[in-house]
């Protein structure tokens, strides 16, 4: 496979998982984070750091609005709920430092 076809494979998968991520709302970021290391704003961190990586300034705000399809004070009125005693409990055990 060649480079442009890898990177166009690339975007393409991109693409597909930022579009599932907005068609999950009801996926929590807190149940992310336990389950697979990372979140939406975990990736649209990537995306502003990948940006900034090639010279292209970035805010965080517009990082996480091209992830989260909406800007993020939005979708959290819409979408984020109060994390559990369970889901915080789960948080700070997979995240311990030291």
């Amino acid at each position: 496979m060649d480079q442009t076809t890898r990177t166009e494979l690339e975007a393409a998968a991109f693409r597909r998982l930022v579009s599932h991520l907005q068609g999950r709302n009801d996926v929590q970021n807190i149940d992310m984070m336990n389950l697979a290391g990372f979140c939406r704003n975990c990736l649209s961190r990537w995306y502003r750091e990948e940006a900034a990586a090639k010279g292209v300034e970035m805010e965080d705000a517009a990082a996480r609005e091209i992830v989260y399809g909406m800007d993020y004070a939005e979708w959290k009125a819409k979408h984020q709920t109060e994390a559990t005693d369970a889901q915080r409990a789960a948080y700070e055990q997979n995240h311990k430092h030291g």
